[in-house]
């Protein structure tokens, strides 16, 4: 059942099996019913329960992914992207059941066009692997969630990440897209210029949709020229404000850091163990600094400066790549590195945004809460742009700190809206955070997004059940 626009409830299990039917003709062993395979495509890798989808196909084309949607929408049958499935609000999951398209498969770089500085990829390619093969032009796609995901993933959940700072987010960095509506038309979004004054910004429109406007088949890519030097360093604070504050006036004066990552003394305390590092066990700030040799020492040497003004040091820096590498690693890892601290418990990884000068009141509050609650949550956070995310560690046969955890999100992101921050800076909507969009946004936005929806995708199929409900 639809409501213009918004499935409330299953399809006939009739019409799913029919379509179910039709495509397994068509792609033969490229669908598959297996319990486990369609578990695997509903994976989440926070607390939200597996809703697995009633089949998988994997699309190894534009066609593919065509077809599939045609017939799905003859029959009435969700339709959910899967990239690698490493989002972190249930984007990926089945409410109303429904084939998940995986298109893993296509996963190659189309077009290098160096002189222009982009590329043009499927959307199944990993950022690592673009980068490997993008390593012999010169260039490189800045955008770096920490996990290995695909570029029509992140293009899908409007990702960014720890290069956020200097290059943007992925609403930056993607000049088009071609993508399948729910009635299987492509829809070509943009050309390959940087700037166009032509109708609607139909690219923007589809990055950060989280599947539930079209499928991503195409993406063309922003890339930037590899650094001549790269210098990585960090830095304990005796205070997340300290360390915080000392960011704001970083930003503030104009140093063009590369990276800017916070790790309060719990997050580190969690990578010493499981990266097997000896980091001072305080607030840690992790840096990073593109460009000329002597570019980046002054910068250092600037940014050193001002953490000694804030009570900070030393400063220590580094050029080797395989130590970089190894700094940088540890920071990607914190997620397992914190389910460390709790074995057996689930994280509820969330993240909110805020104006550069709130940073310092948003965490130094929130810290307050962790601590008033007595919960084991790390915080980490691209805190160059404001962003930071905390990581609730949950025994999820509790209900009592289960409902802690809700309460304590619910607070967190509250005060972010009222410093005029956002729900969720990167981590995306899904079902996890839909409850907050109507404060942050107000009623008549919200009613303008389900009526985007409802337009491009009347029946309702596109990945139901996420970003908006009907009202």
């Amino acid at each position: 059942m639809t409501v213009a626009g918004f499935m409330s409830s299953r399809p006939d299990p009739q019409a799913v099996a029919t379509a179910i039917g039709i495509l397994t003709q068509r792609f033969g062993e490229r669908l598959s019913t297996s319990l486990a395979l369609r578990q695997q495509h509903a994976h989440t890798t926070t607390w939200i329960p597996v809703e697995a989808p009633d089949a998988v196909v994997f699309a190894e084309s534009e066609d593919d992914v065509v077809e599939t949607v045609k017939v799905a929408a003859a029959y009435g049958v969700p339709i959910i992207p899967f990239g690698t499935g490493t989002s972190l609000e249930g984007h990926v999951n089945a409410h109303f059941g429904g084939i998940s398209i995986d298109t893993t498969r296509m996963n190659r770089l189309l077009a290098v066009h160096a002189e222009d500085l982009d590329c043009v990829v499927q959307p199944g390619i990993t950022r690592k692997l673009l980068n490997e093969q993008l390593r012999d032009t010169g260039l490189f796609f800045p955008i770096d969630p920490g996990a290995d995901a695909s570029l029509g993933g992140m293009a899908a959940t409007r990702a960014s990440g720890t290069n956020a700072v200097r290059y943007g987010t992925m609403k930056d960095n993607v000049l088009a897209l071609r993508v399948v509506t729910a009635d299987g038309s492509v829809v070509k979004t943009a050309q390959r210029a940087r700037k166009s004054s032509a109708g609607y910004d139909l690219t923007r429109l589809f990055v950060g949709s989280e599947g539930t406007l079209g499928v991503i088949t195409e993406i063309t890519l922003k890339l930037a020229g590899i650094p001549e030097a790269i210098a990585a360093g960090s830095c304990t604070f005796p205070s997340v404000k300290a360390a915080a504050d000392a960011v704001i006036v970083t930003i503030q004066s104009g140093i063009p850091v590369a990276r800017i990552e916070l790790l309060d003394e719990v997050q580190v305390r969690s990578v010493n163990a499981y990266s097997k590092l000896s980091l001072p066990e305080q607030p840690l700030l992790l840096l990073e600094f593109h460009g000329t040799d002597a570019w980046v020492a002054e910068q250092s040497q600037r940014f050193g400066e001002i953490a000694a003004d804030h009570g900070g040091g030393p400063f220590n820096w580094v050029t080797k790549p395989e130590d970089r590498t190894r700094l940088w690693q540890a920071r990607h890892d914190v997620y397992w590195a914190s389910l460390g601290l709790r074995p057996g418990a689930k994280g509820l990884s969330t993240d909110v945004c805020v104006p550069i000068s709130r940073l310092a009141d948003c965490i130094a509050e929130t810290k307050a809460d962790i601590e008033a609650m007595g919960l084991i949550a790390p915080i980490v956070g691209h805190v160059g742009d404001g962003n930071f995310h905390v990581l609730p560690l949950i025994d999820m046969d509790s209900p009592a700190e289960i409902a802690a955890a809700e309460h304590f999100v619910g607070r967190m992101v509250e005060r972010a809206i009222a410093m005029d921050g956002t729900c969720t800076g990167e981590h995306g909507v899904g079902s996890g955070k839909m409850k907050y969009l109507e404060k942050e946004h107000g009623a008549p936005a919200l009613m303008a997004m389900r009526a985007i929806k409802a337009a491009l995708d009347p029946k309702g199929i596109m990945n139901p059940g996420k970003i908006v409900a009907a009202g």
